[in-house]
């Protein structure tokens, strides 16, 4: 009786309890006294990993990265612009701005008869921690010890899972990873991409990528991109790139082309222009037959052609077709 008396004095005369009615304080003691089952003590955002997008075109403002803050369990994340300049002080104060900020404080947690419930926990499917069950580590669950056990277990194996499968991607990027390091004053291909018109080569009809260059490297940016030194006529085309964009000047390869053939957009693609007809077939469906020719495109060879629909051609590149009818 003695400990009981000490309970109701606690959650009736604290500070932070407002000193709520009779009925609201005995469904909040309920809740905790009578059902006192946890989920486990590994929450959302407890866990946190950090990370940096470098390298990027800097924009009107000046940012030139991203900062990716990761909740490590559930893999949600945040996506910070910044800038290479800043110090530890900064970004110290933009976590509390941008991260902190969106952390809440529920002013009302009393239980509310309409509800059956305190409004917390029919917004988020949880009860609000107050200082009435600050030692307790995880969420409470309401709906019996079963449910509990089943919860705990669902958060053991989604934990394991991702164990598992981190350890899986990295034993495979280890095998797989070509370390690609380069040093100031190196000179390096820069690898485009041809595009038919305003479309990419897919899957089907791929065309193999080009480089263009040597260029020279000026400065590195983090630990997988580097500066290259453009000539005037691709200024247009921001000269920091990935280390996968770039391959090291040995010897003149056979993809290499002339920057003065092309015009390189921003996005480091070009539009290749089709010069020769070398096959032709068709394809019938229910409703209709479809013409397809094997199309010769410029900067590429006859063992790099692709198949193209006869709409697209004539579409696209208007006169092609008729000029080449006798293909060889």
């Amino acid at each position: 009786m003695e400990l009981r008396k000490k309970i109701l004095d606690e959650a009736h005369t604290f500070m932070f309890t407002l000193h709520p009615g009779s009925n609201k304080m005995y469904q909040d003691l309920k809740q905790i006294l009578v059902n006192p089952y946890e989920t486990g003590d590994r929450q959302k955002w407890e866990d946190i990993h950090m990370d940096f997008i470098v390298g990027l075109p800097r924009t009107q403002k000046g940012y030139d990265s991203i900062w990716v803050i990761i909740d490590r369990f559930m893999k949600s994340a945040h996506f910070v612009p910044v800038k290479t300049i800043y110090h530890a002080k900064t970004y110290a104060e933009l976590y509390i701005a941008r991260i902190v900020s969106l952390h809440e404080f529920a002013y009302n947690n009393g239980y509310q008869k309409s509800l059956e419930m305190e409004p917390f926990e029919a917004l988020y499917g949880r009860r609000c921690r107050t200082p009435l069950n600050w030692s307790e580590l995880g969420e409470r669950v309401t709906f019996g010890p079963d449910l509990v056990t089943q919860v705990e277990e669902q958060v053991k194996f989604i934990h394991d899972n991702l164990k598992r499968a981190q350890s899986r991607q990295k034993s495979y990027s280890d095998r797989r990873r070509r370390p690609l390091v380069f040093e100031k004053d190196d000179h390096v291909y820069l690898r485009v991409s041809p595009m038919k018109g305003v479309h990419r080569f897919g899957v089907k009809g791929k065309l193999a990528p080009r480089y263009v260059g040597p260029f020279k490297i000026t400065e590195r940016c983090g630990s997988v991109a580097y500066r290259l030194e453009l000539p005037p006529h691709l200024a247009a085309v921001h000269d920091v790139f990935h280390v996968s964009q770039l391959k090291k000047c040995l010897r003149v390869p056979e993809e290499v082309i002339n920057t003065s053939q092309i015009q390189i957009q921003p996005d480091l693609t070009y539009e290749e222009q089709p010069i020769k007809i070398l096959d032709q077939k068709q394809r019938s469906t229910r409703r209709r037959t479809i013409n397809f020719y094997k199309v010769q495109w410029s900067n590429h060879s006859e063992e790099e052609a692709t198949w193209e629909q006869e709409e697209f051609l004539q579409a696209k590149y208007p006169g092609f077709l008729p000029s080449t009818s006798n293909y060889s």
